[in-house]
């Protein structure tokens, strides 16, 4: 069981050269309790943007903050506050900020997602 605030929890840049101003924090995790799942919480900054890529399992996002689209399996959606995705497994998929603030998104996945 936990209770907390994600401005307790580090943020880990995303060490890839396919990213560009990204930062994860790791919420909840078997570490927690919650076997099977990771909840992370992403901000991407102004201009910057997740690697392009698929995986073997699905995750879903639910928007915060922020403006941008995520780039799915060749198409690229419009995203908002408020805005949410599913991402089925082995879809190539991406997210952008287009706006002027951070873009800041939940993303829950199984725990081998999380590495």
């Amino acid at each position: 069981m936990i209770v907390s605030n994600k401005k307790n929890v580090k943020e880990i840049k995303i060490d890839n050269p396919s990213a560009k101003n990204a930062l994860m924090k790791v919420l909840i995790s078997p570490k927690e309790g919650w076997n099977g799942y990771v909840m992370r919480v992403f901000k991407i900054g102004k201009e910057g943007y997740t690697p392009r890529h698929a995986h073997t399992w699905p995750h879903i996002n639910y928007i915060i903050s922020g403006r941008g689209k995520i780039y799915l399996d060749g198409k690229e959606h419009d995203i908002e506050k408020g805005s949410y995705a599913y991402i089925p497994a082995n879809k190539e998929h991406q997210f952008m900020n287009t706006g002027n603030e951070e873009l800041e998104f939940i993303c829950i996945v199984p725990e081998e997602g999380h590495k």
